[in-house]
């Protein structure tokens, strides 16, 4: 079998497990696209398509809340306009440009991409999964964000917040990370042809906003009548 025909059948058999029918699979889009377009936040790197601006948001929102990402992200920027001049810095001057972030293994990451995008790619960062996969430094989700919010490509994404939202409304049962492949490809399955940019962006929104670890606001959800872990 090949390998295209094998994703399709373990796609297909994953909905199956979960159940996701193509009623609810519309209505959970519609919802969710809805909401994003009403309350959706205003986020700088929201107002770019700048594969650069936006890898490096990525980075800096590992682990980190957004409110203290906002101001470094425009001070880094500052210092740093492009592959090419954070590739020319030295790794402590990154670190302590990066200070009081925290997690300080992403400064040093971040860096080293930035040089090999400029040994690799002349200073640009590629656009294809596998190149994005092969660079140190980038994984899975890091690759489908940049494919989705730079190049505004239908590449799915799985963070803490997607995959709450996405195992509370189609599992709602067992434990969330055995079903870490099943959710990723329940992640792609979701995403409206050609909306993967605001689909992913509204799943993260969602999953801070709404449907949050430890006080969900379940009562005003607009998923309630659908969601497995409400019903």
């Amino acid at each position: 079998m090949s390998k295209s025909r094998s994703s399709r059948s373990l796609a297909k058999s994953v909905i199956k497990e979960v159940k996701i029918s193509r009623g609810k699979k519309l209505k959970f889009q519609k919802r969710l696209l809805r909401w994003y377009e009403e309350f959706g936040r205003d986020l700088p790197w929201r107002r770019t398509a700048d594969p650069y601006k936006i890898l490096v948001s990525e980075i800096m929102l590992q682990q980190t809340q957004v409110d203290r990402v906002i101001p470094k992200f425009h001070e880094f920027l500052t210092k740093y306009p492009s592959l090419h001049a954070l590739s020319q810095a030295s790794p402590e001057e990154v670190r302590k440009t990066w200070y009081p972030l925290g997690y300080n293994i992403r400064p040093y990451r971040l860096r080293e991409i930035a040089c090999e995008s400029v040994e690799r790619y002349g200073g640009t960062i590629p656009r294809k999964e596998q190149e994005l996969l092969s660079m140190k430094g980038i994984g899975r989700y890091t690759a489908g964000a940049i494919r989705s919010f730079a190049f505004n490509q239908d590449a799915p994404i799985l963070d803490t917040n997607v995959m709450r939202v996405l195992y509370r409304v189609f599992w709602g049962e067992g434990d969330p990370k055995k079903y870490k492949n099943q959710l990723w490809i329940a992640s792609k399955h979701l995403i409206p042809r050609g909306r993967g940019y605001d689909f992913n962006q509204a799943l993260m929104d969602f999953g801070a906003m709404v449907c949050s670890a430890r006080k969900p606001t379940c009562l005003i959800c607009p998923m309630r009548d659908i969601c497995r872990i409400h019903s």
